[in-house]
């Protein structure tokens, strides 16, 4: 019976320092201490691909001109924006809008005056130096100021996250990170050494990729460090979440279960001394 209450002790004890113990897959970037740099191995622009929209701003010191390369509409105040088109200023009767421009399947959008232009490919930055150039080169405009602004760049960002969705940004370098803290960051049962990002390639085609949020280096050198537009990011739900799924997934992983059937075993074990005596 010593040994038996000896045991039982010694397994209680067992288990309440082992559910006590601190998990080392939930802290981001453990690794990281003061001072420590951590450096991208390639900063990825976005760049254009078909069914991107955009605004396309020409401004000159003639107005007049300016007018001629900048698509504007107009718009009953009441009615409701759509799509496919950005606020850029508002008037009593009506509101004034830009057509935005949508990269069709070869890569092109129609420009006015100018007409057809190749732009898939391109960044923000060499649409604009590319517009100017033409119009330059056309004598159109002698000291164009060319703004291009993305319009429906977006990502999605499901699973284990507070808030899951599709995000919308209109900046060139979105990290992985922005993108989590968009969405609230993960939940407790999200598994963090293994998101799945998936990226457009073309043609309904996505590339797979597993990125790693407990090793900042690693997180660095995967090329879906930064975010190109429409990448989906799946957070995956750790194993304990995927337990809980079932009726007592869980129970087996619980320290009263294992006391209990210490207990039982016992029991069964001082029965069968008992009976053989």
């Amino acid at each position: 019976m010593r040994i038996k209450s000896i045991a039982t002790i010694l397994l209680a004890a067992g288990l309440m320092f082992g559910s006590c113990s601190t998990p080392k897959n939930i802290t981001y970037f453990p690794e990281l201490k003061t001072g420590s740099i951590v450096q991208a191995e390639k900063v990825l622009d976005i760049r254009i691909k078909p069914e991107d929209k955009l605004s396309i701003m020409v401004n000159a010191q003639d107005p007049a001109l300016s007018a001629l390369f900048n698509l504007m509409q107009m718009q009953n105040r009441l009615s409701g924006t759509t799509s496919a088109t950005q606020k850029v200023g508002a008037a009593t009767g009506g509101s004034s809008e830009t057509s935005l421009y949508t990269v069709d399947r070869q890569g092109d959008i129609n420009f006015p005056v100018i007409g057809k232009l190749h732009i898939a490919g391109m960044t923000r930055e060499q649409i604009a130096d590319y517009i100017c150039e033409q119009l330059v080169s056309r004598d159109l405009v002698k000291d164009p100021i060319v703004t291009v602004e993305f319009a429906n760049t977006g990502i999605s960002v499901i699973g284990e996250v507070s808030s899951p969705g599709r995000y919308e940004f209109n900046r060139d370098h979105l990290t992985i990170i922005d993108a989590i803290a968009m969405a609230g960051d993960l939940n407790i049962n999200g598994m963090r050494e293994n998101i799945l990002v998936l990226r457009n390639i073309g043609d309904g085609r996505q590339e797979a990729y597993r990125v790693n949020l407990l090793d900042a280096h690693e997180l660095a050198s995967s090329p879906v460090y930064y975010l190109q537009q429409d990448d989906v990011i799946y957070v995956e739900p750790n194993n304990k979440a995927k337990r809980e799924t079932t009726p007592n997934g869980n129970t087996p992983y619980t320290p009263s279960f294992w006391i209990s059937m210490a207990s039982f075993a016992f029991t069964v074990v001082t029965l069968v001394l008992t009976l053989t005596k």
